[in-house]
């Protein structure tokens, strides 16, 4: 199953740029943003790392979102695509004599897109939300085993 994404150039830099730089203890930096035709083009803030996982009876999306709400979460299929999206806010919140001294997450806007396998049935599909992990169930179309017949030949 293939992802589609936004082309970026400079994508893979920025992630091997982000992974080294958390490795050795830095700050992740952002994906870089082009002007087109005189509008900004925008790219997603961040993106949840997740799993994909296969059975005989569906795929199941597991999306890693700590710190969010179901609410800021949306999930939909379109034209056989899948779209995963939502928002991660940065609440500061002030407090007497204590400061940020360092901030790792991601805040602002996501959003993941998957082709829907031929074999999925996309009316079918569920998520959830718990403990800041979102699990989206797309069912697979039961499969139809070949029967075989014999004739008996005279």
């Amino acid at each position: 199953m293939k992802t589609l994404t936004t082309f970026n150039p400079f994508q893979e830099m920025d992630e091997v740029q982000n992974r080294l730089r958390t490795l050795f203890g830095g700050f992740p930096t952002f994906p870089v943003r082009f002007p087109t035709n005189g509008d900004k083009f925008k790219l997603p803030d961040w993106s949840p790392l997740m799993d994909i996982i296969e059975d005989d009876h569906e795929y199941l999306f597991e999306v890693d979102l700590p710190k969010m709400q179901k609410d800021n979460v949306k999930v939909r299929i379109e034209n056989g695509i899948l779209y995963i999206s939502g928002e991660r806010k940065f609440e500061k919140k002030e407090e007497k004599n204590r400061k940020f001294l360092r901030v790792e997450r991601f805040f602002g806007t996501f959003e993941r897109t998957f082709t829907v396998p031929e074999d999925a049935d996309a009316t079918k599909i569920m998520a959830e939300f718990h403990d800041g992990v979102l699990q989206v169930h797309l069912p697979k179309h039961p499969t139809v085993k070949p029967q075989v017949i014999e004739a008996k030949v005279q």
